[in-house]
């Protein structure tokens, strides 16, 4: 039986995805195009990755240049001035807060996230939904760790547990933890390479999902 929902953020609860792709462009703007799109290709591809992962690939693997950790955090405070207060004023992915409002007591929820922590915490709690979760965790742990610390924190088995994500890397952690794993992608979007689950592109359907995903576990 289903006791928790875990989900990510960006694309998941808030249509945040394309403020940080822009962010991305903006900061290696003085490159070429065919750099910057490198970049922003990237990104969208490793979706639930850390900036902090990020950033090292774009300077080992595009660029070919090398990354002091000065020069990285210098990248990453300016990547949180320009995403920020954008984030927190972004909408709600559709059906996300009603679905939140409505199962509150019925589920425990918690968020994990590629964003760093302390700014995951203040974005949550600006947009006034942090009372809605149990535990709100990100970076700099990979997914995999966190998705394992709140199932142990909480002492939920892999069965009783949903993870609701719209990328690979989230897709990877859930398989690695033996999480039950859901979708949520955008119509025209790319779905990660090999993924036949169940998928959704609203929150409006998540109850339905989480009812075929709740039987099928029970048959088990």
């Amino acid at each position: 039986m289903l006791r928790a929902i875990i989900f990510d953020f960006d694309g998941v609860l808030a249509e945040s995805v394309e403020i940080k792709t822009n962010a991305y462009a903006l900061l290696f703007q003085e490159e070429s195009k065919e750099v910057v799109q490198q970049i922003v290709d990237f990104h969208l591809r490793n979706g639930g990755m850390s900036r902090f992962e990020k950033f090292r690939f774009f300077y080992r693997d595009i660029l070919h240049r090398s990354l002091s950790e000065k020069r990285l955090k210098g990248l990453c405070d300016q990547f949180s001035r320009l995403v920020v207060n954008k984030v927190v004023a972004s909408a709600w992915v559709d059906g996300a807060k009603e679905f939140l409002a409505q199962n509150e007591e019925r589920y425990k929820f918690a968020i994990i996230s590629g964003t760093p922590e302390v700014e995951l915490k203040e974005i949550v709690r600006r947009r006034t939904m942090n009372h809605f979760f149990c535990s709100v965790r990100g970076s700099p742990k990979n997914k995999v760790t966190l998705l394992c610390e709140v199932m142990s924190k909480y002492s939920l088995k892999p069965e009783e547990v949903v993870f609701l994500g719209d990328s690979e890397t989230d897709w990877r952690a859930a398989r690695e933890c033996g999480v039950p794993f859901l979708l949520r992608y955008r119509l025209g979007e790319a779905l990660p390479p090999g993924y036949a689950g169940p998928k959704l592109t609203s929150l409006n359907e998540l109850e339905k999902k989480l009812h075929k995903i709740d039987s099928f576990l029970c048959r088990l």
